[in-house]
Protein backbone atom coordinates (compact mmCIF):
# COMPACT_ATOMS: atom_id res chain seq x y z
CA UNK A 1 0.00 0.00 0.00
CA UNK A 2 2.82 2.23 0.66
CA UNK A 3 4.50 2.31 -3.01
CA UNK A 4 1.00 3.28 -3.92
CA UNK A 5 0.51 6.62 -1.78
CA UNK A 6 3.92 7.58 -1.53
CA UNK A 7 6.53 9.37 -4.04
CA UNK A 8 9.49 11.00 -2.47
CA UNK A 9 9.65 13.60 -1.58
CA UNK A 10 5.91 14.11 -0.37
CA UNK A 11 4.01 11.21 1.70
CA UNK A 12 0.69 12.28 0.01
CA UNK A 13 -1.63 9.60 2.05
CA UNK A 14 -0.24 11.59 5.23
CA UNK A 15 -0.69 15.07 3.53
CA UNK A 16 -4.08 14.15 2.71
CA UNK A 17 -5.26 12.55 6.59
CA UNK A 18 -3.58 15.51 7.82
CA UNK A 19 -5.71 17.75 6.00
CA UNK A 20 -8.70 16.00 6.17
CA UNK A 21 -8.40 15.80 10.35
CA UNK A 22 -8.12 19.45 9.75
CA UNK A 23 -11.04 20.06 7.70
CA UNK A 24 -12.77 17.93 10.67
CA UNK A 25 -11.83 20.06 13.20
CA UNK A 26 -12.68 23.25 11.39
CA UNK A 27 -16.02 21.96 9.84
CA UNK A 28 -17.59 19.72 12.46
CA UNK A 29 -18.94 23.08 14.74
CA UNK A 30 -21.21 23.88 11.96
CA UNK A 31 -22.75 20.93 11.44
CA UNK A 32 -22.92 20.05 15.09
CA UNK A 33 -23.96 23.66 16.06
CA UNK A 34 -25.75 23.59 19.62
CA UNK A 35 -24.45 24.68 22.63
CA UNK A 36 -24.56 20.94 24.53
CA UNK A 37 -22.82 19.85 21.03
CA UNK A 38 -19.38 22.86 21.21
CA UNK A 39 -19.13 22.24 24.72
CA UNK A 40 -19.12 18.34 23.84
CA UNK A 41 -16.42 19.35 21.14
CA UNK A 42 -14.40 21.24 23.27
CA UNK A 43 -14.05 18.77 25.89
CA UNK A 44 -13.27 15.83 23.00
CA UNK A 45 -9.95 17.95 21.67
CA UNK A 46 -8.82 18.82 25.23
CA UNK A 47 -9.13 15.12 26.23
CA UNK A 48 -7.18 13.74 22.84
CA UNK A 49 -4.39 15.66 24.10
CA UNK A 50 -4.24 14.33 27.41
CA UNK A 51 -4.35 10.86 25.91
CA UNK A 52 -1.92 11.08 23.23
CA UNK A 53 0.30 12.49 26.11
CA UNK A 54 -0.42 9.56 28.71
CA UNK A 55 0.28 7.12 25.32
CA UNK A 56 3.32 8.66 25.15
CA UNK A 57 4.12 6.47 28.56
CA UNK A 58 2.16 3.62 28.11
CA UNK A 59 1.50 2.54 24.66
CA UNK A 60 4.86 3.92 23.21
CA UNK A 61 7.63 3.80 26.50
CA UNK A 62 5.96 0.71 28.30
CA UNK A 63 5.24 3.11 31.30
CA UNK A 64 2.12 2.42 33.17
CA UNK A 65 1.62 5.54 35.04
CA UNK A 66 -1.57 5.78 37.49
CA UNK A 67 -0.52 9.54 38.10
CA UNK A 68 -0.95 11.36 34.64
CA UNK A 69 -3.63 13.66 35.80
CA UNK A 70 -0.98 15.33 38.39
CA UNK A 71 0.70 17.41 35.32
CA UNK A 72 -2.78 17.98 33.83
CA UNK A 73 -4.29 18.85 36.64
CA UNK A 74 -1.16 21.43 38.02
CA UNK A 75 -1.13 22.35 34.20
CA UNK A 76 -4.07 23.03 34.81
CA UNK A 77 -4.01 25.37 37.74
CA UNK A 78 -0.95 27.41 36.97
CA UNK A 79 -2.98 27.98 33.57
CA UNK A 80 -5.97 29.46 35.75
CA UNK A 81 -3.50 31.48 38.11
CA UNK A 82 -2.18 32.94 35.05
CA UNK A 83 -5.18 33.97 33.41
CA UNK A 84 -5.96 36.09 36.97
CA UNK A 85 -3.04 37.77 36.55
CA UNK A 86 -4.04 38.50 33.24
CA UNK A 87 -7.03 40.12 34.49
CA UNK A 88 -5.48 42.33 36.76
CA UNK A 89 -2.89 43.75 34.64
CA UNK A 90 -0.15 42.01 36.75
CA UNK A 91 0.88 39.05 33.57
CA UNK A 92 1.17 41.33 30.20
CA UNK A 93 0.18 38.34 27.76
CA UNK A 94 -2.85 37.62 25.51
CA UNK A 95 -5.46 34.54 26.47
CA UNK A 96 -4.51 32.71 23.85
CA UNK A 97 -1.17 32.17 25.21
CA UNK A 98 -2.40 30.75 28.47
CA UNK A 99 -2.66 27.13 27.77
CA UNK A 100 1.03 27.45 27.24
CA UNK A 101 1.55 28.65 30.52
CA UNK A 102 0.62 25.24 31.34
CA UNK A 103 2.44 23.21 29.07
CA UNK A 104 5.40 24.70 30.77
CA UNK A 105 4.07 23.97 34.04
CA UNK A 106 3.11 20.45 33.00
CA UNK A 107 6.86 20.51 31.84
CA UNK A 108 8.35 21.59 34.99
CA UNK A 109 6.64 19.26 37.51
CA UNK A 110 7.34 16.29 35.62
CA UNK A 111 11.23 17.58 35.70
CA UNK A 112 10.58 17.51 39.16
CA UNK A 113 8.43 13.99 39.48
CA UNK A 114 10.35 12.36 37.14
CA UNK A 115 13.63 12.57 37.51
CA UNK A 116 12.39 10.28 40.77
CA UNK A 117 9.79 8.32 39.35
CA UNK A 118 11.86 7.31 35.75
CA UNK A 119 14.54 5.47 38.02
CA UNK A 120 12.35 2.19 38.15
CA UNK A 121 10.61 0.49 35.64
CA UNK A 122 7.99 -1.73 35.24
CA UNK A 123 5.25 -2.46 38.76
CA UNK A 124 7.98 0.05 40.63
CA UNK A 125 7.33 2.84 38.16
CA UNK A 126 3.40 2.40 38.50
CA UNK A 127 3.21 2.28 42.02
CA UNK A 128 5.54 5.07 42.58
CA UNK A 129 3.77 7.51 40.28
CA UNK A 130 0.03 6.35 42.37
CA UNK A 131 2.28 7.35 45.58
CA UNK A 132 2.82 11.03 43.43
CA UNK A 133 -0.85 11.29 42.49
CA UNK A 134 -2.05 10.86 46.37
CA UNK A 135 0.71 12.87 47.44
CA UNK A 136 -0.30 15.78 44.91
CA UNK A 137 -3.89 15.24 45.74
CA UNK A 138 -3.74 15.68 49.40
CA UNK A 139 -1.52 18.30 48.73
CA UNK A 140 -4.59 19.96 47.16
CA UNK A 141 -6.82 19.96 49.90
CA UNK A 142 -4.10 20.78 52.60
CA UNK A 143 -2.79 24.13 50.37
CA UNK A 144 -5.72 26.31 50.03
CA UNK A 145 -3.54 29.37 48.89
CA UNK A 146 -3.11 28.02 46.00
CA UNK A 147 -5.32 25.20 44.97
CA UNK A 148 -8.52 27.33 46.17
CA UNK A 149 -9.55 24.58 48.71
CA UNK A 150 -12.52 21.96 48.10
CA UNK A 151 -14.26 25.32 45.93
CA UNK A 152 -11.14 25.19 44.04
CA UNK A 153 -9.75 28.06 41.98
CA UNK A 154 -11.55 30.08 39.22
CA UNK A 155 -11.43 32.82 36.88
CA UNK A 156 -12.57 35.31 33.65
CA UNK A 157 -11.08 34.37 30.12
CA UNK A 158 -13.04 37.15 28.60
CA UNK A 159 -10.43 39.60 29.86
CA UNK A 160 -7.76 41.58 28.22
CA UNK A 161 -8.26 43.20 24.78
CA UNK A 162 -10.16 41.73 21.89
CA UNK A 163 -7.64 40.73 18.72
CA UNK A 164 -10.02 40.96 15.65
CA UNK A 165 -13.36 40.70 17.76
CA UNK A 166 -12.24 37.28 19.44
CA UNK A 167 -12.94 37.83 23.14
CA UNK A 168 -13.47 34.02 23.96
CA UNK A 169 -16.48 35.05 25.54
CA UNK A 170 -18.61 32.64 23.11
CA UNK A 171 -18.13 28.80 23.20
CA UNK A 172 -17.26 28.51 19.85
CA UNK A 173 -13.99 31.08 19.78
CA UNK A 174 -12.64 28.91 23.12
CA UNK A 175 -13.00 25.56 20.60
CA UNK A 176 -11.35 27.20 17.41
CA UNK A 177 -8.61 27.84 19.87
CA UNK A 178 -8.83 24.15 21.61
CA UNK A 179 -8.94 22.94 17.79
CA UNK A 180 -5.36 24.96 16.72
CA UNK A 181 -3.88 23.50 19.81
CA UNK A 182 -4.89 19.97 19.16
CA UNK A 183 -3.93 19.90 16.31
CA UNK A 184 -0.52 21.40 16.61
CA UNK A 185 -0.05 19.15 19.74
CA UNK A 186 -1.65 15.54 17.67
CA UNK A 187 1.11 16.88 14.72
CA UNK A 188 3.63 17.29 17.00
CA UNK A 189 3.63 13.99 19.31
CA UNK A 190 2.85 12.24 15.91
CA UNK A 191 6.31 13.71 14.59
CA UNK A 192 7.91 12.87 17.39
CA UNK A 193 7.29 9.38 17.38
CA UNK A 194 9.35 9.63 14.02
CA UNK A 195 12.12 11.12 15.71
CA UNK A 196 15.09 8.88 16.94
CA UNK A 197 14.44 9.01 20.21
CA UNK A 198 10.45 8.21 19.42
CA UNK A 199 12.57 5.32 17.97
CA UNK A 200 14.82 4.37 20.88
CA UNK A 201 11.96 5.00 23.58
CA UNK A 202 9.54 2.13 21.58
CA UNK A 203 13.31 0.01 22.37
CA UNK A 204 13.28 0.67 25.48
CA UNK A 205 9.76 -0.71 25.77
CA UNK A 206 10.53 -3.90 23.87
CA UNK A 207 13.74 -4.57 25.22
CA UNK A 208 16.25 -2.11 27.53
CA UNK A 209 18.73 -4.97 28.31
CA UNK A 210 19.65 -4.45 24.33
CA UNK A 211 19.38 -0.46 24.36
CA UNK A 212 21.71 -0.65 27.40
CA UNK A 213 23.98 -3.20 25.25
CA UNK A 214 24.64 -0.66 22.40
CA UNK A 215 25.08 2.23 24.76
CA UNK A 216 22.22 3.96 25.66
CA UNK A 217 20.83 4.97 28.99
CA UNK A 218 17.42 3.41 29.45
CA UNK A 219 16.59 5.98 32.39
CA UNK A 220 17.78 9.17 30.73
CA UNK A 221 15.44 8.26 27.65
CA UNK A 222 12.79 7.27 30.11
CA UNK A 223 12.99 10.55 31.34
CA UNK A 224 13.38 12.70 28.14
CA UNK A 225 9.89 11.28 27.29
CA UNK A 226 8.15 12.09 30.71
CA UNK A 227 9.35 15.59 30.79
CA UNK A 228 7.69 15.77 26.78
CA UNK A 229 4.74 14.00 27.65
CA UNK A 230 4.28 16.75 31.04
CA UNK A 231 4.63 18.88 28.67
CA UNK A 232 1.41 17.95 26.62
CA UNK A 233 -0.47 17.18 29.27
CA UNK A 234 0.25 20.77 30.79
CA UNK A 235 -1.62 22.16 27.58
CA UNK A 236 -4.03 19.93 27.62
CA UNK A 237 -4.89 20.78 31.96
CA UNK A 238 -4.19 24.60 30.78
CA UNK A 239 -7.19 24.53 27.86
CA UNK A 240 -9.48 22.89 30.44
CA UNK A 241 -9.01 26.08 32.45
CA UNK A 242 -9.73 28.10 29.84
CA UNK A 243 -13.05 26.16 28.86
CA UNK A 244 -14.25 25.61 32.36
CA UNK A 245 -12.65 28.66 34.10
CA UNK A 246 -12.64 26.84 37.34
CA UNK A 247 -10.15 24.10 38.61
CA UNK A 248 -10.84 22.00 41.81
CA UNK A 249 -8.90 19.33 43.43
CA UNK A 250 -10.64 16.56 41.04
CA UNK A 251 -8.50 17.42 38.21
CA UNK A 252 -5.33 15.79 40.10
CA UNK A 253 -7.01 12.78 41.60
CA UNK A 254 -6.99 9.35 40.86
CA UNK A 255 -9.97 9.05 38.89
CA UNK A 256 -8.97 11.27 36.54
CA UNK A 257 -5.80 9.48 36.17
CA UNK A 258 -7.13 6.35 35.89
CA UNK A 259 -10.09 7.90 32.99
CA UNK A 260 -6.92 8.74 31.08
CA UNK A 261 -5.34 4.83 31.79
CA UNK A 262 -9.03 3.28 30.47
CA UNK A 263 -9.86 5.20 27.69
CA UNK A 264 -6.24 5.15 25.92
CA UNK A 265 -6.39 1.48 26.49
CA UNK A 266 -9.98 0.86 25.04
CA UNK A 267 -8.78 3.33 22.33
CA UNK A 268 -5.75 1.57 21.87
CA UNK A 269 -2.48 1.88 23.07
CA UNK A 270 -0.73 0.03 20.33
CA UNK A 271 -1.32 2.52 17.53
CA UNK A 272 -1.16 6.63 17.32
CA UNK A 273 -4.83 7.07 16.50
CA UNK A 274 -6.55 4.93 19.73
CA UNK A 275 -5.90 7.12 22.10
CA UNK A 276 -8.03 9.64 19.60
CA UNK A 277 -10.74 7.46 19.95
CA UNK A 278 -10.60 6.53 23.23
CA UNK A 279 -10.64 10.27 24.15
CA UNK A 280 -13.73 10.53 21.94
CA UNK A 281 -15.23 7.48 24.28
CA UNK A 282 -14.19 9.31 27.42
CA UNK A 283 -16.26 12.38 26.53
CA UNK A 284 -19.33 10.48 25.63
CA UNK A 285 -19.12 8.76 28.37
CA UNK A 286 -19.03 11.17 30.76
CA UNK A 287 -20.93 13.61 29.84
CA UNK A 288 -23.79 11.65 27.48
CA UNK A 289 -23.48 7.93 28.56
CA UNK A 290 -23.47 8.66 32.59
CA UNK A 291 -26.92 11.17 31.79
CA UNK A 292 -29.22 7.58 31.05
CA UNK A 293 -28.01 5.75 33.94
CA UNK A 294 -26.80 5.51 37.33
CA UNK A 295 -25.09 2.19 36.61
CA UNK A 296 -22.88 4.02 33.91
CA UNK A 297 -19.96 3.20 35.73
CA UNK A 298 -20.64 -0.34 35.73
CA UNK A 299 -21.25 -0.73 32.61
CA UNK A 300 -17.78 0.65 31.40
CA UNK A 301 -16.24 -1.83 33.89
CA UNK A 302 -17.77 -4.92 31.97
CA UNK A 303 -16.99 -3.15 28.71
CA UNK A 304 -13.32 -2.75 29.91
CA UNK A 305 -13.28 -6.42 31.33
CA UNK A 306 -14.43 -7.71 27.95
CA UNK A 307 -11.78 -5.52 25.56
CA UNK A 308 -9.05 -7.02 28.13
CA UNK A 309 -10.32 -10.43 27.41
CA UNK A 310 -11.22 -10.82 23.98
CA UNK A 311 -9.45 -7.46 21.98
CA UNK A 312 -6.81 -6.48 24.35
CA UNK A 313 -5.34 -4.17 21.30
CA UNK A 314 -8.55 -1.81 21.82
CA UNK A 315 -10.75 -0.69 19.23
CA UNK A 316 -7.52 0.56 16.80
CA UNK A 317 -6.25 -2.93 16.69
CA UNK A 318 -10.04 -4.27 15.73
CA UNK A 319 -10.14 -1.27 13.15
CA UNK A 320 -6.87 -2.48 11.74
CA UNK A 321 -7.78 -5.98 11.66
CA UNK A 322 -10.81 -5.33 9.76
CA UNK A 323 -8.78 -3.19 6.95
CA UNK A 324 -6.43 -6.11 6.38
CA UNK A 325 -9.02 -8.39 6.05
CA UNK A 326 -10.61 -4.95 3.32
CA UNK A 327 -7.53 -4.22 1.53
CA UNK A 328 -7.44 -8.29 0.41
CA UNK A 329 -11.22 -8.42 -0.27
CA UNK A 330 -12.70 -10.40 2.41
CA UNK A 331 -14.36 -7.81 4.44
CA UNK A 332 -18.05 -8.51 2.29
CA UNK A 333 -17.89 -12.21 3.22
CA UNK A 334 -17.92 -11.39 7.12
CA UNK A 335 -21.13 -8.62 7.36
CA UNK A 336 -23.46 -11.59 7.39
CA UNK A 337 -21.44 -12.44 10.81
CA UNK A 338 -20.67 -9.11 12.01
CA UNK A 339 -24.39 -8.74 11.43
CA UNK A 340 -25.65 -11.58 13.92
CA UNK A 341 -22.76 -10.92 16.42
CA UNK A 342 -24.35 -7.57 16.55
CA UNK A 343 -27.69 -8.63 17.10
CA UNK A 344 -27.35 -11.20 19.50
CA UNK A 345 -24.92 -8.81 21.14
CA UNK A 346 -27.42 -6.23 21.77
CA UNK A 347 -29.93 -9.38 23.03
CA UNK A 348 -27.65 -10.27 26.00
CA UNK A 349 -27.16 -6.64 26.83
CA UNK A 350 -31.02 -5.89 27.12
CA UNK A 351 -31.62 -8.86 29.13
CA UNK A 352 -28.08 -7.92 31.42
CA UNK A 353 -28.89 -4.02 31.55
CA UNK A 354 -32.47 -4.72 32.40
CA UNK A 355 -31.29 -6.99 35.25
CA UNK A 356 -29.05 -4.20 36.94
CA UNK A 357 -31.19 -1.65 36.25
CA UNK A 358 -33.72 -3.41 38.29
CA UNK A 359 -30.32 -3.72 40.96
CA UNK A 360 -29.58 0.00 41.11
CA UNK A 361 -33.79 0.44 41.71
CA UNK A 362 -33.68 -1.28 44.91
CA UNK A 363 -30.43 -0.34 46.27
CA UNK A 364 -31.50 3.54 45.18
CA UNK A 365 -34.42 4.63 44.80
CA UNK A 366 -36.60 2.07 46.43
CA UNK A 367 -38.60 5.00 48.06
CA UNK A 368 -40.24 5.39 44.54
CA UNK A 369 -41.65 2.17 44.36
CA UNK A 370 -41.10 -1.02 42.74
CA UNK A 371 -41.44 -0.06 39.23
CA UNK A 372 -39.36 1.97 37.15
CA UNK A 373 -39.14 2.55 33.29
CA UNK A 374 -36.42 0.93 30.90
CA UNK A 375 -36.35 1.61 27.17
CA UNK A 376 -39.59 2.63 26.80
CA UNK A 377 -41.11 -0.40 29.23
CA UNK A 378 -42.03 -0.24 32.36
CA UNK A 379 -40.28 -3.18 35.44
CA UNK A 380 -41.18 -4.29 38.15
CA UNK A 381 -37.91 -4.89 40.65
CA UNK A 382 -39.98 -6.89 43.21
CA UNK A 383 -41.52 -8.87 40.40
CA UNK A 384 -40.35 -12.63 39.48
CA UNK A 385 -41.94 -12.17 35.95
CA UNK A 386 -39.46 -8.99 35.72
CA UNK A 387 -37.02 -10.94 36.82
CA UNK A 388 -37.24 -14.53 34.70
CA UNK A 389 -37.71 -12.50 31.46
CA UNK A 390 -34.75 -10.06 32.01
CA UNK A 391 -32.56 -13.66 32.93
CA UNK A 392 -34.10 -15.31 29.60
CA UNK A 393 -33.17 -12.41 27.37
CA UNK A 394 -30.06 -12.53 29.27
CA UNK A 395 -29.23 -16.17 28.83
CA UNK A 396 -30.89 -16.80 25.09
CA UNK A 397 -28.89 -14.01 23.68
CA UNK A 398 -25.63 -15.63 25.05
CA UNK A 399 -26.64 -18.93 23.60
CA UNK A 400 -26.96 -17.50 20.10
CA UNK A 401 -24.06 -15.20 20.42
CA UNK A 402 -21.94 -18.13 21.32
CA UNK A 403 -23.17 -20.16 17.92
CA UNK A 404 -22.82 -16.96 16.02
CA UNK A 405 -18.86 -16.59 17.53
CA UNK A 406 -17.95 -19.77 16.49
CA UNK A 407 -19.05 -19.83 12.98
CA UNK A 408 -17.18 -16.24 13.04
CA UNK A 409 -14.15 -17.84 14.21
CA UNK A 410 -14.22 -20.86 11.99
CA UNK A 411 -14.33 -18.02 8.84
CA UNK A 412 -11.92 -15.20 10.20
CA UNK A 413 -9.73 -17.97 10.49
CA UNK A 414 -10.35 -19.57 7.24
CA UNK A 415 -9.77 -15.98 5.65
CA UNK A 416 -6.47 -15.19 7.36
CA UNK A 417 -5.20 -18.49 6.03
CA UNK A 418 -6.22 -16.82 2.88
CA UNK A 419 -4.57 -13.56 2.88
CA UNK A 420 -1.50 -15.48 4.43
CA UNK A 421 -1.05 -17.47 1.10
CA UNK A 422 -1.98 -14.91 -1.15
CA UNK A 423 1.09 -12.42 0.60
CA UNK A 424 3.39 -15.83 0.40
CA UNK A 425 2.04 -15.91 -3.52
CA UNK A 426 3.11 -11.67 -4.03
CA UNK A 427 6.11 -12.47 -2.53
CA UNK A 428 7.01 -15.25 -4.89
CA UNK A 429 6.44 -13.32 -7.63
Amino acid sequence: MKNYYEFKPINVGRWLIWSLFALLLALVPLVFTSSLSITILSQMGIAIIACLSYNMLLGQGGMLSFGHAVYTGLGSYLAIHALNSISDGSLPMPVSAVPLVGGLAGMGFALLFGYVTTRKSGTTFAMITLGMGELVFAMSLMIPEFFGGEGGVSGNRVTGKSFMGITYGPPIQVYYLIAVYTFLAVAAMFAFTRTPLGRMLNAVRDNPERVEFVGYNTQRIRFTAFVIAGFFAGISGGLAALNFEIVTAEVVGAGRSGAYLLFTFLGGATFFFGPIIGAVLMVLAFVLFSEFTKAWLLYLGLIFLFMVMYAPGGVASLIMMNLRVAVFGYLRKLWVSYLALALTALVVLLGAAAMIEMIYHLQLNAGLGSELRFLGGTLDSKSLDSWFGAAFVMLTGLGLFEVCRRQFAREWSQIQENIEKEIKRREAL
